[in-house]
């Protein structure tokens, strides 16, 4: 065994002596490891190395004595695992947090060597009698079977050779609303009480921008000399930085709320969101509204359209189709991130563009022979 005492210099006499504490050091799959036992006594330091030899043996072989981590119940490992989530993706932790509280709620009582097929089954009927959609409950489980680490890969495997792994999620039809639907929207949003609703609809239906994107948009991103906009944080890297022109009735808009802002506000600053926070009027500018849901919904009931607010990105990036001035790269490029599913909807809404405008041309021409 390389148990010793490490040497040292006397600053004062300038003589070579030995340390009190006792180290240990030796070779492990080509690897020098040298460590203090922390001991002073030599048998604890003889010790003290057999452990860590067979400590670091069972991790190699796979047989690291984990009967701790089985034991705990669900609800700590779900605090520890969504410390360590919330600093690695600070953009979805919000959710992460309302899935996570999930599970505490109705497993965080469990340990987790209990955690099986049958619970986790469990815990998807339980959410469905909570209404909970599948979609929320299959990120829910999702969630805990990461937490439960390398278990959760075994349960994950049971439960897809079973087909119990997810449960199956409803297609949602995106839809573009009409010109009449978006003047009904846009006209009861203009007389809306609140000042940020009409400005945040125009930028959804002509630029695209999604909830969060809005909700986020800073005036130092908004450059109305120039009539562009940039997107600091979007939904994924593609949409990150990315700038859209303003076109002339946006602009005008952003022009007005800008005027209303100065008026609140008195000034406003780089790092001041567009749409402040505050009910039921606006107070600080410092931090973001926290939602446009209801008077969305308010807007909805009033004009008899219905539809999501996402569907104002649909329609921005089905009229950009319509146009057939925008190629698939160029939506792409303006919209952030489009998946390949909605760009083949979207280049069928462009041929069907095309095939009205080659139509009307044999329209035109049986008119004059008439």
């Amino acid at each position: 065994m390389a148990v010793y005492r490490p040497s040292y210099r006397d600053p004062k006499t300038n003589k070579l002596k030995k340390q009190a504490v006792y180290w240990y050091k030796f070779f492990f799959a080509g690897r020098l490891i040298r460590e203090s036992s922390k001991s002073t006594r030599k048998r604890i330091a003889q010790e003290a190395e057999k452990n860590r030899r067979l400590e670091l043996e069972r991790a190699f072989n796979g047989i690291e004595d984990n009967r701790g981590e089985r034991v705990r119940s669900v609800a700590a490992l779900a605090d520890e695992f969504f410390e360590a989530y919330k600093l690695r993706n600070p953009k979805s932790a919000t959710f992460a947090e309302y899935a996570v509280n999930h599970l505490k709620l109705l497993l965080g009582k469990l340990m987790s060597v209990d955690v099986n097929d049958a619970a986790v089954m469990g815990y998807q009927t339980a959410r469905l009698k909570e209404k909970a959609s599948a979609k929320s409950i299959n990120e829910e489980v999702g969630f805990l079977l990461r937490l439960l680490g390398e278990q959760g890969d075994f349960l994950r495997a049971r439960l897809r050779r079973k087909k119990m792994l997810k449960l199956k999620v409803g297609r949602r039809i995106a839809q573009a609303f009409s010109a009449a639907d978006k003047a009904k929207l846009l006209a009861e949003a203009k007389a809306r009480r609140s000042r940020c609703i009409y400005p945040a609809l125009m930028l959804a239906l002509h630029c695209g921008l999604r909830d969060a994107e809005l909700r986020g948009l800073q005036w130092k991103r908004v450059d109305l000399d120039k009539a562009m906009i940039a997107v600091a944080e979007a939904k994924s890297e593609a949409g990150e930085g990315r700038a859209i022109p303003l076109n002339a009735d946006v602009l005008g808009a952003l022009v007005e709320h800008r005027k209303w802002f100065l008026k609140k506000f008195r000034e406003t600053r780089p790092g001041w969101f567009l749409f402040p926070f505050g009910k039921p009027q606006p107070t600080d500018p410092t931090r973001s509204c926290t939602s446009f849901k209801t008077v969305w919904a308010k807007i909805k009931t009033k004009t008899g359209v219905t539809g999501r607010w996402h569907d104002n990105r649909h329609t921005w990036v089905t009229d950009l189709a319509e146009s057939a001035e925008a190629s698939d790269e160029t939506i792409r490029d303006l919209a952030g991130h489009v998946s390949k599913q909605m760009l083949k909807h979207y280049s069928h809404i462009r041929m069907e563009a095309k095939r009205r405008a080659v139509d009307a041309l044999v329209a035109k021409a049986e008119t004059k022979k008439a």
